[in-house]
């Protein structure tokens, strides 16, 4: 619809005939207040132009006081209104029952029972939004009270045949039942808008969009849709089959139910597209002659269950994998320390110690939901017993996945074992001074034993180094370095963060 300026001879053509016309009529803005009013509503209210110009209609006429009767009036007549700035169409008010203030010629003002029937039409700005409510309202007070008087007298018999009608009855009624129908109708429809699963309807071959609630909006990125057909307003569905599910359902009359059912939609009119997953029924819906004349759509975003039950099954994979991984270290372990433990209480007791180092890895891992821990964090845990002043760490935050977390943890604790039988842990002198630094990627660490007795190499490799190098090797891709130094053991070992695939 287009919306044309008038010029300034049609502007006053158009405001004389207004003036002129023998029907009350007057123009509200969209906040009830008088625009504009002609001398017929003027002689039928009893006032002034400057009386209402500017000012509120429910200010000046309250429906008669301040009772709960008055209230009520004054209710029904502002939604009217109302209704006409939602739905941008007419509102017609059969009967209404409106007292009002009057002037009378000598000044002095009075509430008169009046009753009224009204039409209220939107006008439109040029930006095709309601600018302005006309109304146009009839006084039909004195019919209003005859056929009360005919009511009272059955002897007037012309009179009862002029209203044998009952006109005034059945508009009461008909006002009555239109209310009823209309507050039932508005109840409907915001359980509609407010339900929590996603609902529309489509009619038509082309399955346009009649209606649909706020779930569904916010369901397809508060897309223009009503009025559209389902190929236009959602043209990422076409090619994903869900058109040609609707044709099925039209064709067939029976409904079709959807579990779980991927759908990628787009966030809104060139939005990026999301993958969905959606539990729903496409429900024929059937004119009166039994024919399918469109398809109730309902149904509910399960997205959130899904990807959770998808992550529960990625984290039981995870778990199974880390419970054979851990099997086979301690397998592993098992194996070695019985090869270099004869006595079957010295084997337990290097069992234990290494089983202990890595149940606190594991238990420092728990903390994080098994993403990963601190360098430092692990070099904490796997010393603690040693003294915290005995063992200085310096270096920045270092972030480690699970695996380098547990294999550093085995590293640790074997240095630190080794450290106390026979290095700078040994006595209360000795120290251990751990540095590190990340560059381009790639930790670099130093564990340097400084103040203990003098080490030198020995020619037999125990278990410990043996796993520290299969650790350092197989576990963080890395190199190490053992250096006997006489005032203490340098270790040094550097590995990537980022492990690349072979």
């Amino acid at each position: 619809m287009k919306y044309l300026e008038l010029s300034d001879v049609a502007a006053r053509d158009m405001a004389r005939a207004f003036d002129a016309s023998p029907n009350p009529y007057t123009m509200l803005t969209t906040d009830f207040c008088y625009a504009g009013v002609n001398q017929a509503y003027l002689d039928v209210v009893g006032r002034q132009r400057d009386d209402l110009i500017g000012r509120n209609l429910f200010d000046l006429f309250d429906g008669g006081g301040q009772g709960d009767q008055a209230r009520e009036n004054a209710r029904q007549l502002r939604a009217s209104f109302e209704r006409v700035l939602k739905t941008g169409q007419p509102d017609h008010i059969a009967l209404i029952h409106y007292p009002i203030e009057v002037v009378d010629p000598e000044g002095q003002t009075r509430i008169e029972d009046r009753y009224w029937s009204a039409t209220h039409t939107p006008i439109r700005g040029i930006d095709g939004d309601v600018a302005y409510i006309l109304q146009h309202t009839t006084d039909i007070t004195e019919l209003q009270n005859l056929r009360k008087r005919v009511a009272g007298d059955r002897d007037q018999a012309t009179v009862a045949d002029l209203l044998s009608s009952n006109v005034l009855a059945r508009a009461e009624h008909l006002q009555t039942d239109n209310l009823r129908l209309q507050s039932e109708r508005n109840r409907l429809l915001d359980i509609f808008m407010q339900a929590p699963g996603f609902i529309a309807v489509l009619t038509g071959p082309d399955f346009v969009f009649q209606m649909h609630n706020e779930a569904y909006a916010e369901l397809t990125g508060h897309r223009s849709l009503n009025g559209m057909p389902v190929a236009e307003a959602l043209p990422e569905v076409v090619a994903q089959g869900f058109l040609d599910l609707l044709k099925q359902v039209r064709q067939t009359g029976e409904a079709f139910e959807g579990h779980a059912m991927p759908v990628q939609l787009g966030t809104g009119e060139h939005g990026a597209l999301r993958t969905h997953y959606l539990d729903f029924v496409y429900q024929p819906l059937r004119d009166g002659q039994g024919d399918v004349a469109g398809v109730f759509v309902q149904g509910h975003d399960v997205t959130d269950v899904v990807e959770a039950g998808n992550r529960q099954k990625l984290m039981i994979d995870e778990l199974n994998h880390r419970v054979k991984n851990t099997l086979a270290t301690v397998q592993s372990i098992a194996m070695q320390t019985a090869r270099t433990h004869a006595e079957p209480e010295t084997f337990a007791e290097g069992f234990q110690a290494r089983l202990m180092s890595l149940s606190h890895t594991h238990n420092l891992l728990t903390r994080t939901h098994w993403e990963g821990a601190e360098l430092a964090d692990i070099l904490t845990h796997e010393t603690e017993a040693h003294g915290s002043m005995r063992i200085l760490p310096n270096g920045p935050v270092v972030s480690l996945d699970p695996a380098q977390a547990l294999s550093l943890g085995m590293i640790f604790h074997e240095l630190a074992t080794n450290a106390a039988k026979h290095g700078a842990l040994q006595s209360g002198d000795g120290r251990v001074l751990v540095d590190w630094s990340i560059q381009d990627g790639t930790v670099s660490l130093v564990w340097r034993e400084i103040d203990g007795p003098s080490v030198v190499a020995s020619e037999h490799r125990g278990f410990g180094s043996r796993l520290i190098e299969r650790n350092v090797r197989h576990d963080l891709a890395g190199q190490s370095r053992f250096d006997y130094a006489p005032d203490g053991l340098i270790f040094s070992l550097t590995f990537p963060l980022e492990r690349t695939a072979t």
